[in-house]
């Protein structure tokens, strides 16, 4: 459930309904998809995320992908621990795990006021017997750490029996802890991380933890349930702080709770902390917390990317520029002759002949090959903007979505002799492609840097942009499942009555006046509904992977690149007169999603505030 979908949607209903009923919800649902076959593979693809090397950590012998982990009050049950998993987590927290369940007391209530989940004291706990059933369900993607709380006995037992399912352990000891205590612990968990969970009281900390910390591997410091999320956050600092400046103090430092944005989490680990454990701000923030965190540290740590020397975006660029050619040369085409030499030489009649038996039907074609003209300069207008400011600069998401579009182009220059009319052409403009595709896939392999950001408030200009992803996400399904149909259409029933009505004539007086006529109007709907179909790919690959604030590249290409199809696609209608209501409305409401998306998204990936790849 992306951010696009939480906040627009789901966040609205679910927030009236009570807490636990609403987490439940949403974790069963997450885990069903994670558990269909390719559910986890649609959650990544959704995501697109991927570990930078660079923020991986170590907490005692384990690495961690990154410095964030999911607190454990966010799936007591582990209902939805299989998909979190796919959600760029650097470590899941489990538990917390008592010998005895206590679940049933399960009731987090929401502080909308001070927007924070007053969750139960004590948290509710899962039962062992069923932590190993859930967990031998998941297949782990990052290093779990198993919560136990409970008496120093219990916690021995409990070590023991989970030991194969975690890779380190926090303890949550209802007794006082000593050395010896520590030593069996240490021993029991046999080189597993043991981290000792703390109260935020930097006095407690120095007198109760500083003489034991040789047995430790870290501490996770609790934020206080009754303060807000704004006085967790200062006085979670202050203690980081004060810890980092004790002279003998070198555990890493777990903090738990105070963030709610990103820039929340780079404070404290600017001021300090080594990991941070995210709880009721996922919530509020939403599945795309974890991300937009990654990328604004990748941005403050090692700066924004640079272009590459390389050149092999440039196939890409070229690529992308012959198809906008080739969609200007068809548009020229399709407002003056029309009919080309090679469609008279298979239709064995001319353009003359056709204007003179129904006038209607050279415009009823022209129609369709103005659209499909338009729906490339648009293509070949967004191919170009993602090999300039996105595979030029390494960014592994661009070069993913210009391969997956123009794979889906190049399938469906097939559908063009789905009924034995395959003009010179297409064919020839296919053969010029194919090298400059091929050549950019192979020079672009190593392509693969993550996304930066700057990203730190979820401020009104981030949640208006969420509105307008939503519509551009909407306008690529939409163009998408258009350019199936079209095909289908092109390939099957090639008419539909409305287009009947337009030329005034049957698909058996076409025929019987040229049998060959039916083909050629066949070969352009195909055609057309194949290139909707990598556009709309394109527009749906770049809607849910490129929406950053600052990247007004994407905004650019947006706009300019949805000129060209909305100008030919519906001003093509009124031209030749074909402006039947309910033929145009697919058409109306792209647009308005168009124009939605336009302006709901400028702020954000406009802002000034800094340069974003």
């Amino acid at each position: 459930m992306p951010d696009w979908s939480y906040h627009t949607f789901f966040r609205p209903i679910l927030h009236r309904l009570p807490a636990q009923v609403s987490r439940d919800f949403i974790h069963r649902s997450m885990s069903f998809i994670s558990s269909i076959p390719f559910g986890s593979k649609l959650i990544s693809f959704l995501g697109h995320f991927d570990n930078d090397l660079r923020l991986s950590k170590t907490i005692g012998d384990v690495t961690v992908p990154n410095p964030l982990g999911l607190s454990g009050e966010i799936d007591p049950s582990l209902i939805g621990t299989k998909a979190f998993t796919h959600l760029g987590w650097g470590f899941i927290e489990i538990g917390p795990i008592t010998v005895n369940s206590t679940l049933q007391n399960d009731c987090p209530l929401w502080d909308r006021k001070n927007k924070r989940i007053l969750f139960p004291e004590p948290l509710p706990s899962i039962e062992v017997k069923k932590v190993k059933d859930r967990l031998k369900k998941v297949k782990k993607q990052q290093p779990f750490l198993i919560r136990l709380r409970g008496t120093n006995e219990e916690i021995v037992r409990l070590i023991q029996q989970l030991f194969s399912y975690g890779d380190g352990f926090i303890i949550e000891t209802t007794e006082l802890i000593s050395h010896e205590v520590l030593r069996g612990l240490r021993q029991c968990a046999m080189g597993k991380p043991i981290i000792l969970s703390v109260k935020n009281d930097i006095n407690l900390i120095r007198k109760a933890i500083l003489p034991i910390q040789s047995f430790l591997d870290g501490i996770v410091v609790e934020s206080d349930r009754t303060w807000t999320t704004e006085e967790n956050q200062r006085l979670l600092k202050k203690t980081v702080h004060l810890l980092k400046q004790q002279a003998n103090w070198h555990l890493p430092i777990v903090i738990k709770g105070g963030v709610q944005s990103p820039n929340d989490a780079l404070e404290l680990l600017h001021a300090g902390a080594d990991f941070l454990l995210i709880s009721d701000g996922y919530i509020y923030s939403g599945p795309g917390l974890p991300k937009r965190i990654l990328e604004s540290l990748l941005f403050t740590s090692f700066g924004n990317l640079e272009k590459s020397q390389y050149t092999g975006w440039q196939y890409y660029w070229w690529f992308g520029l012959i198809i906008f050619l080739s969609g200007i040369l068809a548009f020229i085409f399709s407002v003056t002759s029309v009919i080309l030499p090679y469609d008279e030489a298979f239709l064995n009649t001319t353009r003359e002949q056709i204007y003179s038996w129904n006038p209607q039907l050279l415009a009823f074609m022209s129609h369709d090959r103005m659209t499909l003209a338009g729906t490339m300069i648009s293509g070949g207008i967004l191919y170009m903007f993602l090999a300039k400011y996105g595979v030029q600069y390494r960014l592994h998401w661009t070069k993913h979505a210009i391969d997956v579009a123009g794979i889906i182009g190049f399938l469906g220059f097939l559908l063009f002799i789905g009924y034995g009319y395959f003009d010179f052409l297409h064919l020839s403009l296919w053969m010029i492609l194919i090298p400059f595709f091929l050549k950019g896939m192979k020079s672009s392999k190593n392509v693969k840097a993550l996304p930066v950001s700057f990203d730190l408030y979820n401020d009104r200009a981030w949640k208006q942009c969420l509105w307008g992803q939503l519509a551009f996400i909407s306008l690529g399904v939409s163009l998408v499942f258009g350019g199936v149909v079209i095909a289908l259409i092109g390939t099957t029933t090639i008419f539909v009555p409305t287009d009947l009505a337009y030329i005034c004539m049957t698909p058996e007086m076409l025929n019987d006046w040229n049998e060959r006529l039916i083909p050629v109007i066949a070969h352009d709907r195909a055609g057309f509904g194949s290139a909707l179909c990598s556009v709309g790919t394109l527009i749906l690959l770049i809607s849910l992977w490129g929406f950053r604030r600052g990247a007004s590249w994407v905004w650019r290409a947006f706009f300019i690149g949805g000129i060209p199809a909305f100008v030919t696609g519906i001003g093509t209608h009124f031209w030749i007169g074909y402006t039947t209501l309910i033929h145009l409305v697919p058409a109306y409401i792209a647009l308005f999603l168009y124009i939605v998306g336009l302006l709901t998204t400028y702020r954000y990936l406009h802002d000034k505030g800094s340069k974003i790849s």
